[in-house]
């Protein structure tokens, strides 16, 4: 039976795990601090070490229960359109959207933690890797199954197709970051939904 005591320990974690993700996202794992996320939230240090033993349990508790299920979700939802190519090119201009307000300044919070943490960390190593597995299984599955419908040419190699997405999009988010400047994602994504649309079969 779940009490209020359950249910209320349950509201601090995810708020805790919000703020924490916050705070890793603007500023970084290493240079996050717990400090001021608790200050933030109004809560004790012992309220957060009753759920989280370490700021690394922390950490990687950030990466499984929000970012990689929002990653997940966002995907997902492209991918299961009848025509997967065009709901990455939708899914592509929503990440402009984003980029062009809030989001330009910190780039995208995994690859960030991929490029921070990745040589540090075993565990957030891990973790990063099998949220980016998942990820390119959902494209390649969804370009494959595009595919037997003959939506896409015979020749294309869904495995290789799906790692190229991938890799230009955090390549592009990378760039932009690095120059503040949107414009450089909308060049980069640009040309990445025409050599999308160029794998789809010919109309009739």
């Amino acid at each position: 039976m779940v009490t209020q005591r359950d249910l209320k320990a349950e509201v601090t974690r995810e708020k805790i795990l919000e703020a924490a993700a916050e705070e890793i996202y603007r500023v970084g794992y290493q240079s996050a601090s717990l400090c001021e996320m608790l200050k933030r939230l109004g809560i004790s240090k012992g309220a957060l070490y009753h759920h989280f033993a370490s700021k690394q349990e922390l950490g990687y508790a950030v990466l499984d229960d929000v970012l990689a299920p929002r990653a997940v979700a966002a995907w997902d939802a492209a991918l299961s359109a009848e025509d997967p190519i065009e709901g990455i090119c939708r899914l592509l201009d929503e990440e402009e959207q984003f980029l062009a307000g809030q989001r330009l300044a910190c780039g995208c919070p995994i690859n960030n933690l991929a490029q921070e943490m990745s040589p540090l960390d075993e565990g957030f190593r891990q973790r990063i890797e099998r949220v980016y597995r998942r990820w390119h299984r959902a494209v390649q599955n969804a370009l494959a199954g595009a595919q037997q419908r003959g939506l896409l040419r015979p020749e294309v190699d869904a495995n290789e197709v799906a790692y190229f997405v991938i890799a230009s999009l955090q390549g592009a988010v990378g760039l932009a970051k690095n120059s503040q400047d949107c414009g450089i994602f909308r060049s980069s994504i640009n040309g990445l939904k025409k050599y999308l649309h160029d794998l789809k079969m010919p109309a009739t």
